[in-house]
């Protein structure tokens, strides 16, 4: 079996990878230290070979199983608002092709990572490991529950859209935490959310609008 091009050539290449990063710069990415990880990390060995030459545009793509490679700048705006709380213990909820996991890993000092589709869960396991990502742990659960043995945490990023945020995954935050995801409103729309716990309060801050999958529970074998 043919190896991977970690560097990528083509459009896949360096050269393009810093084209995308300067797009985010212009959109309003700010953190330099997210912009110089998603311009060394290759985003293109998080998608099937047919859609790899699209890896650096400006989308979302298909990644099977109904579930999508969140665009760039979603991606970049997510983890920086993570950074901002200088977290060293970070839930992941929807680990999905691990592309936003790598990102995460090589941003915070330790990771985990739930993923309810299996078949998601392991390859996203083999990219992790071909790119040495070694502080990132990963399990096949229900994302609602968390990973309570390992909480509390820092900040929660959540990957799908919910109508109503999880309990445990509240209780999992250290007081002074934060948690970002995409919720929805009663009109349908969804937003970039940042939820911050203050003892047993939590506050809920609009961001941006967004577009994600829903946060569905159970465990796909």
């Amino acid at each position: 079996m043919r190896s991977p091009d970690l560097r990528g050539v083509g459009m896949t290449s360096q050269r393009t990878r810093d084209r995308m990063v300067s797009r985010m710069r212009e959109q309003g990415i700010r953190s330099s230290r997210v912009l110089e990880v998603m311009a060394r990390e290759p985003r293109h060995l998080f998608l099937d070979e047919a859609l790899a030459h699209r890896a650096y545009e400006d989308t979302a793509l298909p990644i099977g199983h109904g579930q999508t490679l969140s665009q760039p700048w979603i991606v970049g705006r997510m983890s920086e608002l993570i950074l901002e709380q200088a977290p060293e213990r970070v839930l992941e909820v929807g680990t999905g092709s691990g592309y936003q996991t790598l990102i995460l890993a090589r941003l915070v000092t330790e990771l985990w990572s739930v993923e309810r589709i299996n078949a998601l869960h392991r390859i996203a396991a083999s990219r992790l490991r071909l790119l040495k990502t070694y502080n990132a742990r990963l399990r096949l659960a229900d994302g609602g529950h968390g990973w309570p043995e390992a909480a509390p945490f820092d900040a929660i990023l959540l990957t799908a859209c919910a109508s109503e945020l999880p309990e445990p995954l509240l209780s999992q935050l250290v007081d002074g935490g934060v948690l970002i995801a995409p919720l929805e409103g009663h009109d349908g729309r969804q937003w970039l959310t940042r939820v911050r716990r203050e003892g047993e309060r939590f506050e809920f801050e609009r961001l941006e609008p967004v577009r994600f999958v829903p946060l569905l529970e159970g465990v796909i074998r």
